[in-house]
């Protein structure tokens, strides 16, 4: 799996100028391919009018489906630098649509390679990115007395706590770096004088 990767918080639109043409840039999150298709659609809906509307999209957090169109823009005009810039930033289940409305001025193949690839990269640039990073996830099993300062402490340190569930004992899942698993437990032994358990589980993605 890969370590970490960087996706869209939400929908957002960046609109660049090249030679008169307009290029507008939505960019979505998408958890499947039929999301990203989804999202594709329903920019087209608002913009029927438009001379182009090519898509990119990428999902997976190891980029497994990766998908270009160029909407009727020469071969790997569009929709291949639109691709490119998507998995050069690393961004991951992400959709991106360009809009472009045609200003009177051929571009070339060139220049619209450049205004596709550089109209995702801006509109990235703009975007709300959120970081996503490979956990594997824990769960601690801790007595009543103690479940109040070892949550706590979780928090106060950062630490990816993802569920609280209060029974006979009190059980916190949280999210840890591989490479912190040792620690973590010579630390929670050192808290609970030994008390609580650590059961470790399988690997998520969580925010950083």
């Amino acid at each position: 799996m890969q370590d970490e990767y960087r996706t869209v918080a939400q929908q957002s639109v960046h609109e660049t100028e090249v030679n008169r043409s307009r290029f507008l840039c939505t960019l979505a999150p998408a958890a499947t391919e039929e999301e990203a298709q989804s999202v594709v659609a329903g920019v087209r809906a608002r913009h029927p009018d438009a001379s182009h509307n090519c898509f990119a999209y990428v999902i997976g957090a190891d980029a497994r489906v990766q998908k270009a169109s160029d909407d009727g823009e020469p071969g790997g005009t569009a929709g291949v630098p639109m691709l490119q810039m998507l998995t050069r930033r690393e961004m991951r289940y992400v959709v991106a649509v360009v809009t472009r409305y045609f200003g009177g001025t051929k571009l070339g193949a060139g220049g619209l390679i450049r205004a596709y690839g550089g109209a995702v990269g801006e509109a990235i640039d703009a975007a709300d990115i959120r970081v996503r990073r490979r956990y594997r996830l824990a769960t601690v099993t801790v007595d009543h007395q103690r479940a109040g300062k070892v949550e706590n402490d979780l928090r106060a340190t950062g630490r990816a706590v993802r569920e609280v569930r209060y029974a006979e004992a009190v059980t916190i899942e949280v999210g840890l770096p591989d490479a912190e698993v040792a620690a973590f437990g010579a630390w929670l032994a050192d808290v609970t004088a030994g008390t609580a358990r650590l059961e470790l589980g399988g690997e998520a993605y969580g925010e950083s």
